[in-house]
């Protein structure tokens, strides 16, 4: 069974979190973006390297054991450490999934340097991370939430790095399997189409029954 942790935190005390952590996860993705594509001479690179060491000590003075998890505060559900959406995880673009109670969810984002698979288009394999988790939020968000089953993708064509889009919604629902389609694409259209099964685990079936869905 997943573990969440609840935290009471105000108003005040998440935006501060928001700016600061979110801040610093920022500034380390804009970091990760310029150690990749940066040209300076080697020398400086090291003296960087050192600078960047020290400043991890720094960081890890004071740190939780493990992952993040999800933490609860009120309403709000702060799922920071997240490879897709984490606010503090700086692998994350990250996206900002936008839903609807009819099973809908999407975003727009940019992939850059750190995404790159292809000379210039984004790894494959990013590409399937990104849409299990816009597919698991159509799921939840349209009454049916599951864990991952299974995810088949069909690459039409290579995804550019850049602006991009993604999508997904509830095909239909059958017991505990939600069954789910989308894809992400650009401004030409779809590059990568999939479907998804989504399952109810078996610790949360007594605890939640899924939506009908029409």
């Amino acid at each position: 069974m997943l573990e969440y942790r609840s935290e009471e935190l105000s108003e005040d005390q998440l935006a501060r979190e928001r700016e600061v952590k979110g801040g610093l996860a920022q500034s380390t993705r804009e970091l990760v973006d310029a150690v990749i594509r940066s040209t300076i001479d080697d020398e400086e690179l090291g003296e960087i390297s050192t600078q960047i060491e020290t400043l991890t000590a720094r960081l890890r003075t004071s740190q939780i054991e493990g992952s993040f998890g999800v933490a609860l505060s009120g309403d709000e559900v702060r799922n920071h450490g997240n490879a897709v959406v984490g606010l503090r995880n700086a692998i994350a673009p990250p996206l900002e999934v936008l839903k609807t109670d009819e099973g809908r969810a999407w975003a727009d984002f940019t992939l850059g340097a750190a995404y790159e698979g292809p000379p210039g288009l984004v790894h494959g394999g990013v590409s399937a991370l990104l849409l299990d988790q816009v597919f698991g939020e159509a799921a939840a968000a349209g009454g049916s939430p599951g864990m991952t089953g299974t995810l088949t993708l069909r690459y039409r064509r290579g995804t550019p790095l850049g602006n991009l889009h993604a999508e997904a919604r509830i095909d239909r629902v059958e017991g505990v399997k939600t069954f789910v389609t989308g894809f992400i694409g650009d401004a030409d259209g779809p590059t990568v189409e999939a479907e998804g099964i989504f399952i109810l685990p078996k610790w949360a079936r007594d605890l939640f029954e899924p939506k009908p869905f029409e």
